[in-house]
């Protein structure tokens, strides 16, 4: 019996390793044989991405799953089934590349991820910037006979967002629209295009705004000529203003188009400019409003001063009388105590006078004994002024009070 044991016992650790190393071979043979393939693409997600940071590169997606499902719950495994997912919080945003672990996971929780590739990929961040860039048209080939204006583009800057180390190469937005044979005008909307210094398109990133709507006059017997300029102002003031006058610079444009087009114009009319609510001058920068067809080729921008006053009127009121500089040893008697005074100004002033009480001021200091013709004068707001009064001056009688004789102790 000892022999037995001895011989059980003789290099025990060698035999318990054998056996726990067999173990694992018939539990990995018992998975190997129970293992599925999912051969589809589960899409790469990304977390721990921040909004000011973009993904250059492709995630692609994972293609080779491993996995063990119970086989009488008869599960339908398909890409839904798992998440394929990495971690880019780590991952500095500086353009170069980094390899990140990918990490497979079942939706299901009966189902059970043994192994996938690829296990790891590279990723490529950059940070988010934003520049503006100027939009140039670009035209193509001029067909025969035809002769092109100036292209007129709807706005002169776009703004380009995107990953920095694309958008620092990005040196203008092109409006590229070819010219058919047709001599028809053109005005409709182009897409801009991002390009490089070698015009080159950068279509990484993006343009607001996307479009741009692109004038081109097209000529085929061109003539010029020079119009006057006549300024539109459209809208009202602010009420108690109305418009002193309207003036603009240039006075006179040279415009340029086909005979047919501009032989009926006798002015080059301005964009409209809105004076609605304005109680100030307003001065605008504006284009002219030409009919298709026809440009000004030297012309940058039209300057209208529209120049505004309060409106003034007049208004009579009623209104007493006081004195200033009166002695106390004096008496005054006044040919009247009310008198009608007339007031001009802005009808907003005139408005806030409106059932206030008036008083015009009787100057009489240095004034002695006797009939005086004294001028009557008003103090008002700022912005009126006293256009008349009637009965204006008063007659002002000025006396000496008598007293009788001191009475006797």
């Amino acid at each position: 019996m000892r022999r037995v044991l001895r011989v059980l016992v003789h290099n025990w650790p060698l035999k318990l390793g054998a056996v726990a190393f067999a173990t694992l071979l018939y539990v990995g043979l018992v998975v190997s044989s129970s293992a599925r393939f999912f051969e589809g693409a589960v899409p790469i997600e990304t977390t721990g991405l921040s909004s000011t940071v973009t993904i250059l590169s492709d995630l692609g997606a994972v293609r080779t799953i491993r996995y063990l499902a119970p086989e009488e719950l008869g599960l339908r495994v398909d890409s839904s089934s798992f998440r394929a997912v990495v971690d880019l919080s780590a991952v500095a945003a500086t353009g170069g590349r980094t390899s990140v672990a990918v990490r497979v996971i079942a939706v299901d929780q009966r189902i059970q991820v043994l192994d996938y590739e690829p296990r790891q990929i590279t990723v490529q961040l950059d940070q988010v910037i934003t520049r503006s860039v100027p939009i140039r048209a670009v035209l193509g080939p001029i067909p025969t006979g035809l002769e092109l204006g100036d292209p007129v583009l709807s706005a002169t800057e776009a703004t380009v967002s995107g990953a920095a180390s694309i958008v620092n190469r990005v040196a203008e937005a092109q409006a590229r629209l070819n010219v058919d044979a047709s001599g028809i005008d053109i005005n409709r909307l182009v897409d801009l295009l991002p390009v490089d210094a070698a015009g080159e398109p950068l279509p990484q990133v993006d343009l607001e705004p996307g479009n741009v709507r692109l004038r081109l006059a097209i000529f085929t017997n061109r003539q010029t000529r020079s119009l006057p300029v006549r300024p539109v102002v459209v809208g009202s003031p602010a009420v108690g203003f109305e418009i002193a006058s309207v003036s603009v610079d240039p006075l006179v444009v040279s415009v340029e188009g086909d005979v047919d087009n501009i032989a009926p114009l006798e002015f080059a009319d301005t964009a409209p400019v809105v004076i609605t609510g304005a109680s100030s001058d307003v001065v605008v920068d504006t284009a002219l409003a030409l009919p298709d067809g026809v440009q000004a080729p030297s012309l940058v921008a039209v300057r209208v001063s529209v120049t505004l006053r309060a409106v003034t009127a007049t208004r009579t009121f009623d209104a007493g009388l006081v004195l200033v500089g009166a002695r106390a040893d004096r008496t005054y008697a006044l040919s009247t105590n009310r008198v009608l005074v007339t007031i001009g100004g802005s009808v907003a002033d005139l408005d806030r006078l409106s059932g206030s009480t008036i008083v015009l001021s009787l100057d009489v200091a240095g004034l002695d004994v006797g009939v005086r013709e004294v001028t009557a004068s008003a103090n008002l707001f700022t912005g009126l002024t006293l256009v008349g009064a009637s009965p204006n001056p008063i007659t002002v009688t000025i006396a000496a009070p008598s007293f009788g004789p001191t009475p006797s102790p």
